[in-house]
């Protein structure tokens, strides 16, 4: 090999390199380019939606711009949007979202997982933690813990603005963490992060050493993620599930999701008669193992009187202040000597546990998909919000026009 051939071989190199090292052209997706300017919706005050332009500002070298395709409706979104019990207004909710990457800092390279990152690919967030609290200095394998816990979509306004998923683009933070998910459905992206929840909720119930193949379990709250955890529990090997709830059509799809049993509270006429159904579909004693998935201090309440003695509950619903409840120390935990767990937001190794559980239960034939009812435009949010509040359908999405 001469001199001149070496000499252009290097040169070849160099270029290779100095192109790789250029910043990535400025498109939206399919080749549109990036506005300067986008459409978020902020919750200005309680009941108060803001539809608002906003520039899209230059990111930052650790930061990512997304173009949002979609992004769930989650119960914490609407809390915030009823009352903001957080005190976080103003800023722009949404949390349970995925869009496509159009701009990439150069510091960025691979996701949570490993993954190489690339301008195209399709992502979703998970948690960002603080690295200085008491949980993350001294319980690291429980960073779900972290005092100071910030998600996409739950950050105060700032001049940033792009924080959640209701807009058409959103800044992810440096520091924050994501992972690609190309080979997922507009759907189930949607979906992996309350299925984060229970997946962390499973575990949870897990660490009991009470739940196993043969546990007789109680799903109380048909809700998106009493259903979820439904769908986890039976993805996960067991086979007598019992699903509680008042509601005719989310049980019918509890049965889709895999419950062999379903018991329509609000067909007896008080608390001992349901006990009794519960009994009556479990051998005469109650749960094994029961998951509380609603936000109702009542069934909070209640839940303990479904689970035999030896018996076990994780607590999923209480993700807001909703109020206390009442138990009999004596009856309820002490008699019974009952293994209560709490489960709280999620890790974010556990994405990627969330990920195969999705695959999985759609591998078994459970419906995961079909648990979004109801798709509206960003400028419907309002609308979506009430449809929510009136607990009509299962999961409400908001999926941007630009996706089309």
């Amino acid at each position: 090999m001469d001199r001149a051939t070496i000499s252009q071989l290097v040169r070849n190199v160099l270029n290779e390199e100095i192109s790789r090292s250029q910043p990535p052209p400025a498109t939206g997706g399919a080749g549109k380019p990036v506005p300067a300017t986008c459409r978020a919706m902020v919750l200005a005050a309680p009941k108060t939606l803001e539809f608002r332009e906003f520039p899209i500002r230059e990111i930052g070298d650790d930061e990512i711009l997304v173009r949002v395709e979609g992004c769930g409706i989650c119960g914490t979104d609407v809390h915030e949007y009823k009352s903001d019990p957080m005190k976080l207004a103003p800023l722009v909710l949404g949390h349970e979202g995925t869009g496509e990457i159009v701009r990439l800092g150069k510091n960025v390279t691979r996701d949570n997982g490993g993954k190489t990152v690339r301008v195209g690919d399709k992502i979703v967030t998970s948690v960002k933690t603080c690295g200085t609290c008491d949980a993350c200095l001294y319980t690291p394998g429980r960073l779900n813990l972290c005092e100071n816990l910030g998600v996409q979509g739950l950050i105060p306004d700032d001049p940033t603005h792009l924080n959640g998923y209701f807009a058409e683009y959103m800044i992810v933070r440096g520091g924050s963490t994501f992972f690609v998910v190309n080979d997922l459905s507009l759907e189930l992206r949607m979906l992996i992060e309350p299925a984060a929840v229970v997946v962390h909720a499973l575990e949870r119930a897990k660490s009991t050493g009470l739940l196993n193949f043969r546990s007789r379990v109680l799903i109380q709250g048909c809700g998106p993620i009493g259903l979820l955890m439904l769908a986890a529990v039976r993805a996960a090997g067991t086979q007598h599930i019992i699903a509680l709830d008042g509601d005719p059509d989310r049980l019918d799809m509890a049965v889709r999701m895999g419950a062999d049993q379903t018991i329509n509270y609000k067909n007896f006429s008080g608390v001992p008669e349901v006990i009794g159904a519960v009994k009556e579909a479990t051998k005469g004693r109650g749960a094994h193992f029961a998951f509380q998935c609603t936000g109702v201090p009542a069934a909070a309440s209640n839940i303990w009187k479904y689970v035999q003695r030896g018996g076990g509950i994780c607590e999923v619903g209480f993700f807001v202040d909703n109020g206390p409840c009442t138990i009999n120390p004596h009856q309820d935990i002490c008699s019974k000597e009952i293994t209560l767990v709490g489960s709280w937001v999620y890790s974010v190794d556990e994405y990627p546990i969330a990920y195969n559980f999705l695959r999985r239960a759609q591998g078994i034939g459970l419906p995961v998909e079909s648990l979004i009812t109801h798709r509206f435009p960003l400028e419907n949010l309002a609308e979506a919000m009430d449809v929510n509040i009136r607990q009509e359908g299962l999961k409400i999405v908001i999926v941007n026009s630009m996706t089309s």
